[in-house]
Parts: structure tokens; C-alpha cells; sequence
């Protein structure tokens, strides 16, 4: 059934989440952090048994100087310069094997999956550990460090998305200019936010993303991975104003308010996990040029390939 408001209602919905003052003072110095280590680009190609796509295993600095692990994935034989792509994937998955995902690198882009710190044991598997602790919190990642912007999970992961872009940029295989970004669920809210703190990427997309419009998000649904927040707030009663302010730096509706590449979101009008009302609000605050698809009788999963194909024209579109 749907789970928010009606078609009609979502166009003219505006998020009430207000941007920190300091918001981009915060995210410059959390960049400066990690840019003050070399990017230690290291790379070895895999031997898969694949014809058409080669593939190399990628470790890179990100927040800390902290290793990050990712695939890179070109057409077989390919020399360049290529666009690429930079892949962020969904909420306790990690990069996957190296024979997985093979559509953008056989749609002829250099595809560069990041892997996600911390996770990658729900649904794929990871290699990136998270070396940072934290205070109390409820199991997941979503309340990891939430004591101060400072702490919070999705500051080491959204710098080390950064530098998966600055990584990809340092390929020869790879035209620097023409990078896109794309991810679903938990990626399309990292994508969002490397949109609002890279100013020149090629193009956006953003399937279903979570991390968008918190204040709305964590009181209008019962569906992890939001009620990991609702549930900590259950336990943590008087701290519900001060986790607030601390999710204000990582939502993406104040990233896209500062985004300019050209986007495309995507939401489905019967999904629990990201309700749509929290996708409008980011899609209608996006600073740039942006189209949103709306999949009326989905769930969580979105258009799914539909989705991929939609993003694909957007890259080629827009010069990738």
C-alpha cells in the first residue's frame, strides 16, 4: 500500500530541515582532515576469468588516512580516457566479489565500487573495517558515534566517498571530468552527499536514497535502518533535540541544497524504508538541474534495472 503521501502532495512537500551555520565550515575542515594523508592509490589486477571486463582490486586513504577498499572494473583492453562512474552501495552491503556487477563496465565506463566501512555482511560482503569506536549505540550504524557531528559514522564514510571520486580521478584509464556518481538506498544518500561536496562532478543519480530528511524520516516510519534511531531515541529520551542537530550535518537535503551536477532521483510510492516524502524533500531542494521518477506500486527496490537504464542516459547525456 502506499506509504506517504499522495503524488500530488510530494511535488509541493518542502523538508522543514534547516542547514547548521556552520555546516560548510564543518565539512571543509572534515575534508582538509583527510586530504592532510596521501591518497595512497594502490591497485592489482584480479585475475576473474572474464573476456570482456578486467578488474583490479583498489585500496585508497580515506577518512584518517584509514584504508578503503574498492573494485575497479573497465572494458576489456580498454586504454582511455573513459568516463567512469563511482558506486556506493546500500545499507549493510559492501563492495560484493569481483565478478559481481558488471552493467557499467560493460556499458563501456571505468566503475569504481567503494566499499562501506563497517558493513558489508547483510547482503554482500565487505573488506573495510571501521577502526573508529564510539559511546553507546544501538546495533547498526546508524546511532554509531551519534554523540557529536565529530564522531558520527557517516562523517568517516562520507569522506571516504570524497576520495573514492579523487581516486577514481587517478586512474589513466579515466577522463577526470566526466565522473558521475550513482548508488541506491544507503548509496544514493552517500551519492547525495559527494554531490554537495564535489562541485564539478559530471552527473548524480540517486535511487530510493536513505539519509534524507531525518526529522520526517524517523517519525513516519517503523522500518530500519530510521527506527535504529527511534529506537535509541526510546532508550535516550532527552536526547532527541541533540541527535537532531548532530543528523543536520549528514542529511541530504542540506547536500542537495548545494548540489549543481545534473540528477536523477527515483522513489517508489509503496516503499517503507525511505518513504517518498523524504526523497521529495531532498529531490525538491536539489540546487541544480534534477528529474525525479516515481514507481507508484513498488516498494524498496525502485524501477531496479529500470533504474540503471535511467541513469545510464543521464551519464551519456551529460557527457559521460
Amino acid at each position: 500500500m502506499f506509504t506517504d503521501l499522495p503524488e500530488p502532495a510530494l511535488r509541493e512537500y518542502r523538508s522543514t530541515q534547516t542547514d547548521p551555520d556552520d555546516f560548510d565550515e564543518f565539512w571543509a575542515t572534515t575534508l582538509a582532515e583527510t586530504r592532510a594523508h596521501p591518497l595512497d592509490l594502490r591497485v592489482e589486477r584480479v585475475d576473474t576469468g572474464l573476456t570482456t571486463v578486467d578488474v583490479y582490486d583498489v585500496t585508497f586513504a580515506g577518512w584518517a588516512g584509514q584504508p578503503v577498499r574498492a573494485w575497479l572494473r573497465v572494458p576489456a583492453g580498454a586504454e582511455g580516457p573513459l568516463p567512469a562512474v563511482v558506486q556506493f552501495v546500500g545499507y549493510g552491503g559492501g563492495r560484493g566479489a569481483a565478478v559481481e556487477n558488471l552493467f557499467w563496465s560493460s556499458a563501456g565506463f571505468a566503475h569504481l565500487q567503494m566499499d562501506t566501512r563497517g558493513q558489508g555482511s547483510g547482503w554482500s560482503l565487505g573488506a573495510t573495517p571501521d577502526p573508529d569506536g564510539s559511546g553507546p549505540a544501538h546495533p547498526g550504524v546508524m546511532t554509531r558515534g551519534i554523540d557529536s557531528r565529530e564522531t558520527y559514522y557517516y562523517r568517516r564514510v562520507f569522506a571516504d566517498a570524497v576520495r573514492a571520486v579523487e581516486a577514481a580521478r587517478g586512474f589513466d584509464v579515466v577522463d577526470a571530468t566526466r565522473v558521475s556518481v550513482v548508488g541506491g538506498s544507503q548509496g544514493g544518500g552517500i551519492a547525495l552527499a559527494v554531490a554537495g561536496l564535489v562541485p564539478d562532478l559530471a552527473a548524480v543519480a540517486a535511487y530510493v536514497p536513505f539519509l534524507c530528511d531525518f526529522r520526517r524520516a524517523t517519525v513516519i516510519t517503523d522500518a530500519d535502518p530510521y527506527k535504529e534511531i527511534g529506537r535509541y531515541l526510546a532508550v535516550h529520551r532527552h536526547r532527541a533535540s541533540s541527535v537532531h542537530d548532530v543528523l543536520a550535518y549528514f542529511d541530504g537535503v542540506n547536500f542537495a541544497r548545494r548540489a549543481s551536477a545534473s540528477a536523477l532521483f527515483t522513489t517508489a510510492l509503496m516503499d517503507p524504508t525511505c518513504p517518498p516524502s523524504t526523497v521529495f524533500g531532498a529531490f525538491n531542494a536539489y540546487a541544480g538541474a534534477a528529474d525525479i521518477t516515481v514507481w507508484p506500486y513498488n516498494g524498496h527496490e525502485g524501477g531496479g534495472f529500470e533504474d540503471d537504464l535511467l541513469a545510464l542516459a543521464l551519464f551519456r547525456g551529460a557527457g559521460a
